[in-house]
């Protein structure tokens, strides 16, 4: 069983970019068959997917969001990090990363880190 642990800032200015990282134990990052997820859920909504990164680097993001996102990973601190460009406050949401072994669902998750977007 993965463990997944988010970090990053709580507080993001409109129109600057998100950063955060998820930090994974009990397993590699690059093990065969895993996707690493980005998940969020806006205040009073529904888990909304944001983005992945696979076992081999390959990343996909939702074509709502594909134009801000950037995933990327660092294999040797074995983490995964989101990066969201020219937020507003409707990217204020708890942010949350998870796992999933191919053709699964979303298994392991991080607690979620509030993230607001706000001058």
């Amino acid at each position: 069983q993965m463990q997944l642990q988010e970090s990053g800032p709580g507080l993001v200015k409109p129109s600057q970019t998100l950063s955060l990282t998820c930090t994974v134990s009990g397993g590699s990052i690059t093990t065969n068959y895993y996707y690493w997820h980005w998940i969020r859920q806006p205040p009073g909504k529904g888990l909304e997917w944001v983005g992945l990164i696979s076992y081999s680097g390959t990343t996909n993001a939702s074509p709502s969001l594909k134009s801000r996102t950037s995933i990327s990973r660092d294999t040797s601190k074995n983490q995964f990090t989101l990066q969201l460009s020219s937020v507003t406050p409707e990217d204020t949401a708890v942010y949350y990363c998870a796992d999933e072994v191919q053709g699964g669902t979303w298994n392991s998750w991080g607690q979620g880190t509030q993230v607001t977007v706000s001058s």
